[in-house]
């Protein structure tokens, strides 16, 4: 089905492994496609597919990500060689910290890109450079992304089953529909008519230094991925080792937390959220592949700012729609992809960087 061909790049290797988990086949009278489906749009949308791979598009041009892993790490060891020869006074300091952010930042869109196979033909090697990346240059395991990044692709906004949204209704009541349903049964966590003012001082500083930097561990440990542990251990000991010789244990923590508390987790959740959280949100429909998609997705325009800032995950309906696809070619499937959307009445909704922002909250 469509979801099965989106994710997987080596398709035969895959259906060698779900051999072993088939127990039959379905009664000739039992449906096995979404009986809500848009038929006229699945076909239009395989055929749109297919174009795809016939223009190449899902193939990778490895020279840019040589130059993005590059830009990376240049980053990454300017970050200490300013403190290193400008010293730790404030100015040195603040600028460390803005560099360190901007490759922290960038390397979380690069293991994005790996963690979706679209970065090299053959997964082993995404694999192998996405556990360098995620666990290594950002100390997260990559399984754990990929556990539940995968379930947020299959079901983008469908409550109970996108864990990017599992904050409703705890911390936030998200969605139109589900909030009115929180109204009607007078279930109150928070006080939501003001979640648009708490937004600020919660999920942005609190999603890194919790969520990411916890719940990590935690899966990783529970589902004993030891690899990523040891991984994601280097990359704790190679930044206390390397700053810890230039600063003393409150600036080095204050560096730490300015990093993960305020500076990467802001830029992360406004990019993150802008694309999703302001689309529809509720329960599970069990529509078709491109439906679901694009009910749950919206753009930000296109600039060289905007790219590189959001990691082209300012096309994130084309990156829904085509998970695998290297993100150099979104602007090529882009203007198909509307055709697509017009041709059946489906609004494509693109948005200034900063209006997407504003509809957060």
């Amino acid at each position: 089905q469509d979801a099965f061909v989106a994710f997987h790049v080596n398709k035969v290797l895959v259906s060698k492994y779900l051999k072993s988990l088939q127990i039959g086949e379905l009664a000739p009278d039992q449906p096995s496609i979404e009986p809500t489906k848009n038929k006229m749009l699945v076909e239009d949308f395989r055929e749109l597919r297919a174009t795809v791979e016939k223009m190449g598009l899902l193939k990778p041009n490895q020279l840019f990500f040589f130059l993005h892993l590059a830009h990376i790490l240049l980053l990454d060891t300017a970050a200490w060689l300013i403190l290193f020869y400008f010293g730790t006074s404030l100015m040195p300091f603040i600028v460390s910290l803005v560099v360190l952010t901007i490759s922290q930042v960038q390397a979380s869109w690069l293991q994005h890109d790996l963690g979706h196979l679209s970065v090299f033909r053959k997964t082993k090697w995404n694999h192998l450079l996405h556990k360098f990346v995620m666990c290594h240059l950002l100390g997260a395991s990559a399984k754990w992304w990929t556990l539940l990044h995968s379930q947020h692709h299959a079901k983008p906004n469908c409550f109970q089953k996108d864990p990017d949204i599992d904050m409703h209704p705890f911390l936030f009541t998200l969605g139109k529909k589900l909030s009115v349903e929180l109204g009607i049964k007078k279930k109150k966590y928070m006080p939501y008519n003001h979640q648009h003012k708490y937004f600020f001082i919660t999920l942005p500083p609190l999603l890194f230094p919790t969520y990411f930097q916890c719940h990590t561990f935690y899966i990783a440990y529970t589902k004993r991925y030891w690899a990523d542990l040891a991984w994601m251990l280097t990359f704790y000991i190679r930044f206390f080792f390397t700053y810890g010789a230039l600063l003393e244990i409150k600036s080095l923590l204050a560096y730490f937390f300015i990093i993960r508390w305020m500076l990467e987790s802001s830029w992360f959740v406004w990019v993150s959220q802008m694309n999703h959280i302001p689309m529809d949100i509720y329960y599970d429909n069990n529509l078709d592949w491109a439906s679901t998609q694009l009910q749950a997705t919206c753009n930000v325009e296109q600039s060289l700012f905007n790219d590189w800032f959001t990691g082209h995950l300012n096309f994130q309906i084309e990156h829904h729609l085509f998970p695998t696809m290297p993100r150099h070619n979104y602007w090529k499937v882009a203007p198909l992809v509307k055709s697509l959307c017009a041709k059946h009445g489906i609004e494509y909704q693109c948005k200034p960087l900063l209006t997407a922002f504003a509809d957060i909250v």
